[in-house]
């Protein structure tokens, strides 16, 4: 049976900039090498306004990973050929991810210092020359899946869809619950590994193509996002304090049940917001949503640069938690990064064949 899925009225840009804003706001929440003592009432602040914006932003690569399912997974799409989307799929972050990885390898080698041996280039092509092609990787396999999964969304009822949903939801989100036990943790986990095999960002991208499916009273979305949001930050400080620092990402995790429920909660609220509305109502904003949805891999792929410039101070200034109220820094941050990005990208792209390579 086919979802009801009418992808034109998706609100794609405005879905894409939220998602690539939380991005930046993430990674500027994470300050590298911070030399700053949690204990001191400086590390406190510091410590939970990251927790805080870093909760928030959780939503960012689950938005993503939804959208795409909503784009990718259209059953008039189950009939085209491998070849024909795998073309496609190089032609959009093939050559981009390869210039952005050759980037990302000098700016290591030239800015960070960072020596390279057979090994660590082995490394690299494996794990992606920066922490954030982590992302790049997914996706790449999230493609290897499409064509199989499109022939599933086009012919499956929708009562085989929800046990589908079910079962990820179950084993990704509360199943992992029980790994918080020290005494049955191991089992746990051997238990979620060997039951529950659909489990990560697959449960996100088969989703994403029933969003227009799944119907629920605004103020409940509404509420879900607020309270999961509270519960991640909450949920984090308790681990952190109890159970020690290698559980504080525990609940910042996509696969969490906070961040799953948040996640959804968000998507569809944004989902439930009408592309003509936007336009008509707010032809400027939606011009800006459309520069910045059009640009998002460029800015995912660069922005990491741009962010370690202005907290390291490499421009003669610095904008940094180190010398400004962190609360105030990180949103400044992302906001000034998403600028220079966009100053630096849209005049790039205008460039002939520069567009292909940068994406």
């Amino acid at each position: 049976m086919e979802p009801k899925n009418e992808v034109s009225a998706l609100p794609v840009d405005l879905i894409r900039t939220i998602a690539i804003l939380f991005v930046i706001l993430l990674h500027a929440s994470i300050e590298p090498n911070l030399n700053v003592d949690f204990m001191s009432p400086q590390g406190v602040e510091l410590w939970w306004t990251a927790d805080v914006y870093g909760s928030i932003a959780r939503t960012a690569v689950p938005l993503f990973i939804m959208l795409t399912g909503a784009l990718l997974l259209q059953p008039e799409k189950a009939d085209e050929s491998l070849r024909v989307f795998f073309k496609k799929r190089w032609n959009r972050i093939g050559v981009p991810v390869i210039f952005w990885a050759i980037v990302f390898l000098a700016w290591a080698f030239f800015v960070k210092r960072q020596t390279f041996t057979p090994s660590t280039i082995l490394q690299d092509a494996l794990a992606g020359p920066y922490v954030h092609f982590w992302y790049v990787y997914l996706l790449v396999g999230l493609y290897l899946i499409t064509p199989v999964f499109r022939v599933f969304v086009a012919h499956a009822d929708w009562k085989l869809i929800k046990y589908f949903l079910w079962i990820w939801f179950v084993g990704t989100g509360i199943v992992s619950l029980l790994m918080l036990s020290p005494d049955i943790g191991p089992q746990a986990v051997w238990f979620k590994g060997n039951v529950f095999i659909l489990t990560g960002a697959i449960g996100y991208f088969v989703l994403g193509a029933f969003w227009a499916r799944l119907k629920f009273r605004s103020w409940l979305l509404y509420v879900a996002l607020a309270l999961s949001v509270l519960w991640t930050i909450s949920g984090t400080f308790l681990l952190t304090s109890t159970l020690g620092e290698r559980y504080s990402a525990f609940f910042l995790d996509a696969s969490s049940l906070s961040t799953i429920i948040a996640s959804v909660a968000l998507f569809l609220i944004l989902t439930s917001i009408p592309n003509k509305k936007v336009e008509t109502k707010l032809p400027r904003f939606s011009q800006a949503l459309r520069i910045i949805s059009l640009n998002t891999l460029p800015i995912y792929l660069f922005h990491v640069i741009i962010l370690e410039t202005l907290q390291q101070g490499y421009l003669g200034f610095q904008i940094s938690v180190i010398n400004l109220n962190p609360i105030l820094s990180i949103p400044l941050l992302t906001g000034v990064t998403l600028l220079l990005s966009l100053a630096i990208i849209v005049p790039l792209k205008k460039i002939p064949y520069v567009a292909k390579i940068i994406g």
